[in-house]
């Protein structure tokens, strides 16, 4: 299900409480584009673009929300990567698609 969901990204490197540096997403090892890294609802990860797009724009397969996990505190602790599945959203809603529907490497010719 991972695999033909796109979900195959290595997980977040655990950062040091301690250290105040400046932390960037990472980039694709391909395009060298930016891109969120998100846990899914299965445990896997997925490389996500950094903007959202209406539904209209996206290919079903490749169609998430970033949903934040039940919890008692109203500050967001965690959030996790949705494929959009089941009731399709309308036209206009916004989706976050993944990165490989938008990744064009370096080295291909336009």
């Amino acid at each position: 299900m991972a695999e033909v969901d796109g979900a195959t990204a290595a997980p977040r490197p655990d950062h040091d409480l301690n250290d105040v540096s400046w932390i960037e997403p990472p980039r694709c090892p391909e395009c060298g584009a930016l891109i969120r890294v998100f846990p899914t609802n299965y445990d896997r990860w997925v490389s996500l673009a950094m903007v959202e797009l209406p539904a209209k724009d996206v290919p079903e397969a490749f169609r998430w929300r970033l949903t934040r996990l039940p919890d008692r505190s109203p500050v967001p602790t965690d959030i996790v990567a949705v494929r959009v599945r089941g009731i399709d959203p309308l036209p206009g809603e916004p989706v976050v698609p993944a990165h490989h529907m938008m990744c064009v490497p370096e080295w291909s010719e336009p």
